[in-house]
């Protein structure tokens, strides 16, 4: 188990313990079981429990990203794969190993999110360097 230093303020650390008491846990475990809770409940908040082929993962900057679930593949890549390099749905398939049923549920999930993909899309575009 990995260890963390944690800086809780005064007032919030006495709220904890009084709380951690309550339940029958040492503080220790109530921050435990807390961060595990919250970090629960913010996974299943980013998921559309419509698309259940599509999942978010948080990247190195952690900004939540929509992906195909079990791959490594971004919604935003298929839909810059049919839009802007024009490939069939068949072809991304084949060109990111994903089943053609995979890709028509990474675009379904575009057509309901379309604002947040495309603002994706806009926001990567701007850090490509321009050619000359």
């Amino acid at each position: 188990m990995g260890r963390y230093p944690l800086g809780l303020p005064a007032q919030l650390k006495q709220e904890a313990e009084v709380l951690a008491a309550e339940q029958g846990v040492s503080l220790n475990q109530f921050i435990m079981w807390a961060v595990a809770e919250k970090v629960g409940e913010l996974r299943r908040a980013l998921d559309d429990p419509a698309f259940p082929q599509i999942t978010y993962r948080r990247g190195a900057g952690g900004i939540p990203t929509p992906m195909v679930r079990g791959t490594g593949v971004r919604v935003q890549t298929v839909v810059v794969a049919l839009r802007h390099w024009e490939l069939t749905a068949e072809q991304i398939a084949l060109e990111f190993d994903l089943s053609e049923a995979q890709v028509a549920a990474a675009l379904a999930f575009y057509a309901a999110h379309a604002a947040e993909i495309d603002q994706a899309i806009e926001a990567e575009s701007a850090l490509e360097p321009t050619r000359a």
